[in-house]
């Protein structure tokens, strides 16, 4: 996949990494709100509306770690509860929107490879289910570009657009995470360096 452009490699950081992905054309009065999009299926919005609450209380959950730690431990204990149950959801869910496939992903957007062309300037909406912590995200975006490759799929590029500051948080602290992971696989297949 090539770059999706030389200001956001900047800007963000990208990585490689395979999530559930169903892209779907935006009606113009779709494209043009600033409210949040909702999907059809109360599983997914489910899902979204989890994560979000659950990135949004963190910072409550610190403080009270702060002056309680009995209280903290049992609200962590079921935070961890909620996440198996999202995870069960999240299985449900990509038996609906598709098997994970290929992307890059940064905090401005995604590229990936579709059977169908979209004109750029477009704009789509992207349901994403990012594993394995199994967050839901419904994002508006732009296409920044749509190649067609020589193997038959179009390789297309997205910038999201009207993403509220809990999503974008949500998706750096994915991707930051995934980051780590990726280096540390990477650490345990090389193994320590010969000295």
């Amino acid at each position: 996949m090539s770059t999706i452009d030389e200001e956001d490699r900047r800007e963000y950081y990208r990585i490689e990494d395979r999530i559930a992905l169903e892209i779907t054309p935006l009606s113009a009065a779709e494209a043009l709100g600033t409210d949040l999009l909702q999907d059809d299926s109360p599983l997914f919005n489910l899902l979204s509306e989890l994560h979000l609450s659950e990135f949004e209380s963190q910072h409550l959950l610190r403080q009270l770690s702060e002056k309680d730690r009995t209280l903290a431990a049992f609200l962590k204990a079921q935070n961890k509860r909620i996440d198996l149950l999202s995870a069960v959801v999240a299985q449900t869910l990509i038996g609906e929107i598709g098997a994970p496939q290929p992307v890059i992903l940064s905090e401005g957007g995604i590229e990936f490879t579709h059977a169908n062309a979209f004109t750029p300037g477009s704009r789509v909406a992207l349901k994403m289910v990012l594993m394995p912590r199994a967050s839901g995200l419904l994002l508006r975006a732009k296409v920044t570009h749509c190649d067609k490759k020589a193997d038959g799929p179009y390789e297309i590029g997205t910038e999201f657009v009207d993403i509220s500051d809990a999503q974008r948080q949500l998706l750096a602290r994915y991707i930051l995470q995934r980051q780590a992971q990726q280096r540390r696989q990477a650490l345990e297949q090389n193994g320590p360096a010969a000295s």
